[in-house]
């Protein structure tokens, strides 16, 4: 028996080293931003001053086999046992519905920026409207729903503070007050949720619903064709599967990296149907966005009724829809890359309002200064 018991301890051990050597057994890769280490180069002079031992010694302790297991198992036990989150900036609310601190933080004001501050970077918007205008194009800002405004009651007691101003409530009155061309999805998904037939929002995920993502694609379509006075090419649907989530439904919890899936209600997946393009306008459409927009562009639900769609993310880089082109934003010349658009949107979630554009609006608007 401590034979037996030695050799299966000596096996165990080894496991690790031989799935490493051989990695006949497939895991799945975890999710989220992992960056794997490049398998280190070996130099005699790294090798004498300790450089290549550090390295090493780096690489190893993200590669060795079976780590990915262990880092769901370790993820695990802390969902499981002391109701934590190793993920960045997760939160567990009550009945496990999943936040992000940012968006708890931008519901209670937690990041407001100021009304001075708002009240110029809406004055900024306006200039860039009006100018946009007087060349026929048109410029819209949409404020995307956020999590933390739709589902207040599961945020957990220790992070619920007396409320103060937003960044979202002063931006709506400014907008109103100097006429900007704005939707408001987080009015709207608030003010439908205990009527809408299908959720607008997921249990695990950070984003609106893949469902709650179509309504807001075909709004902003027919905010498009009723502003400019056009007819593009809609997208609809006649049928509705409700399925596990999936994607962007469940991408918080994808990002946990957990053993076990965790229990939800059903989400509802639109099967998505095309107008033809004949005898439609065209338009091209510029975003500057955070990660709202993501799910629109990467289906190519809303890319499909413009002529052409740029999606600049986080004014960072440019994704061109059709393409699997990346382009960073500040190698282009500004006032010749507006020229080329129709329309303008900005799209944010109140989780990021509070540096609205990411540097776009300011940039624009001494354009036109």
């Amino acid at each position: 028996m401590k034979q037996l018991l030695f050799v299966t301890i000596l096996a165990l051990l080894m496991l690790s080293s031989i799935q490493f050597l051989f990695p006949v057994i497939k895991l799945p890769e975890l999710k989220g931003a992992i960056a794997k280490p490049e398998k280190v180069q070996f130099y005699v002079k790294e090798w004498f001053n300790g450089t290549y031992q550090k390295k090493e010694e780096s690489y190893l302790n993200e590669m060795f086999g079976f780590r990915n297991f262990f880092v769901r198992l370790n993820n695990q036990i802390a969902f499981s046992l002391f109701n934590k989150a190793k993920a960045n900036g997760v939160i567990i609310g009550k009945h496990n519905y999943l936040y992000e601190e940012a968006y708890i933080k931008a519901y209670y004001g937690e990041d407001f920026i100021g009304l001075d501050s708002i009240r110029h970077q809406v004055k900024q918007l306006k200039l860039i409207q009006d100018n946009l205008a007087t060349r026929k194009k048109t410029f819209m800002l949409v404020f995307a729903a956020g999590k933390g405004s739709f589902y207040p009651e599961f945020i957990p007691d220790k992070y619920k503070k007396e409320k103060g101003p937003t960044n979202y409530e002063v931006y709506i009155k400014t907008a109103k007050e100097f006429k900007l061309n704005f939707i408001d999805f987080n009015k709207y998904f608030i003010d439908h949720k205990q009527t809408s037939t299908y959720p607008l929002y997921p249990q695990y995920g950070i984003h609106w619903s893949f469902y709650g993502m179509c309504l807001a694609a075909d709004s902003i379509v027919r905010y498009i064709e009723d502003i400019r006075h056009i007819d593009l090419p809609n997208f609809y649907w006649n049928k509705v599967a409700m399925d596990a989530p999936k994607e962007t439904d469940y991408d918080i919890a994808d990002g946990m990296n957990i053993l076990f899936r965790l229990k939800t209600f059903k989400m509802a997946y639109p099967v998505i149907e095309f107008e033809p393009d004949s005898g439609k306008d065209n338009i091209s459409v510029l975003v500057i966005a955070d990660s709202y927009y993501w799910g629109m562009f990467g289906s190519a639900i809303i890319s499909r009724s413009f002529a052409s769609n740029d999606f600049w993310y986080y004014n960072q880089q440019q994704y061109t829809a059709g393409t699997s082109s990346e382009t960073a934003v500040n190698s282009f010349n500004l006032a010749d890359k507006i020229m080329e658009y129709d329309v303008i949107i900005i799209l944010s979630t109140d989780a990021n309002l509070h540096s609205l554009g990411w540097g776009f609006i300011g940039n624009a608007a001494n354009l036109f200064e």
